[in-house]
């Protein structure tokens, strides 16, 4: 009885754990990039731009997203001014160049020396020792795993 009431217990504590472990990969792009605190901006620019239910579809994708620091280092007034409604058709090319179709993990990327995004544009790849960029954006984390792709942080935004 004593082991009974053990081993229930653990049972107990191994199915409370789990939804929490697996909660990650249940949330898409979007709601991972929420959920994460530092892409206000990137989330506000993907609902400017109604990119949202593009980026919460099915994918897979592979996002290569700014921080809000990244937004921050753009001259002083462009975020504001690629937000406005006038300018959706550039903040939509924008954005879309951060964006790489298929499911593309760090380990891959260090393989590569381009990349095709959802815009038909090219993004240039290099790896320096630990250093990997994009253009001229470094990238800071990766493998960020969600139920439809994979975010890769990185500093700076990118501008075709």
């Amino acid at each position: 009885m004593k082991y009974l009431s053990l081993i229930l217990t653990l049972i107990i504590t191994l199915i409370i754990s789990m939804p929490a472990y697996s909660a990650h990969h249940e949330k898409d792009i979007v709601d991972t990039a929420v959920g994460a605190g530092s892409f206000n901006t990137l989330v506000a620019a993907l609902t400017a731009a109604d990119l949202v239910d593009t980026l919460k579809g099915e994918g897979p994708f592979t996002v290569f997203a700014p921080t809000d620091e990244a937004f921050a280092k753009l001259p002083e007034g462009t975020v504001e001014d690629l937000l406005k409604p006038e300018n959706k058709e550039k903040l939509q090319t924008i954005l879309l160049y951060h964006v790489v179709p298929g499911k593309v993990m760090a380990s891959d990327v260090v393989n590569l020396s381009s990349a095709q995004t959802a815009n038909d544009m090219e993004l240039s790849i290099t790896v320096d020792g630990k250093t990997v960029k994009i253009n001229q954006a470094q990238v800071v984390q990766t493998d960020i795993e969600t139920s439809n792709g994979v975010i890769h942080v990185i500093d700076t935004v990118l501008i075709p």
